[in-house]
């Protein structure tokens, strides 16, 4: 027969177990999804929200695989920043990316930016007279998006 001590980290190491391949599998579906997905702006979605999920599972895995408090604050400090740094960058490469027409307008359901990019000049400064267009930006055809 097990003691309490031994059925207690059994149990432990189960949940940990199962954190960590929840976790991969959330990873996994993150990377099937960057290279399913046909537009920039869906892989940007599915690069970062699966792959938060999946960092908070594998971090909670190694909490309680170690066994010990001193750890805690430091898995949680990793998955803030994370938490911080994974929605302001995958903003930037999406704004990026919509402002250099790398997306399919087909996929967009609302435009909601158009009319943020139509009033601002390349350097940022609002364009003296902008009509309020929300529509969304039209493929410029003397653009090849860096194809030789």
């Amino acid at each position: 027969m097990l003691e309490t001590g031994t059925t207690l980290e059994v149990i432990m190491d189960g949940i940990a177990a199962v954190l960590l391949v929840l976790g991969a599998l959330m990873s996994t579906v993150a990377g099937i999804g960057l290279f399913r997905f046909p537009d920039q702006l869906s892989r940007m979605h599915a690069g970062t929200k699966p792959q938060v999920l999946g960092l908070l599972l594998v971090l909670m895995a190694m909490a309680f695989a170690g066994r010990a408090w001193v750890w805690v604050p430091v898995l949680l400090l990793a998955w803030v920043l994370q938490m911080l740094t994974a929605p302001v960058s995958a903003h930037l490469v999406g704004r990026a990316g919509y402002r250099t027409k790398h997306l399919q307008p087909e996929y967009l359901y609302v435009d909601e930016l158009a009319h943020v990019v139509a009033s601002h000049d390349d350097a940022g400064r609002p364009a003296a007279s902008v009509p309020d267009q929300r529509t969304v930006p039209q493929e410029d055809p003397n653009d090849d998006h860096g194809r030789d």
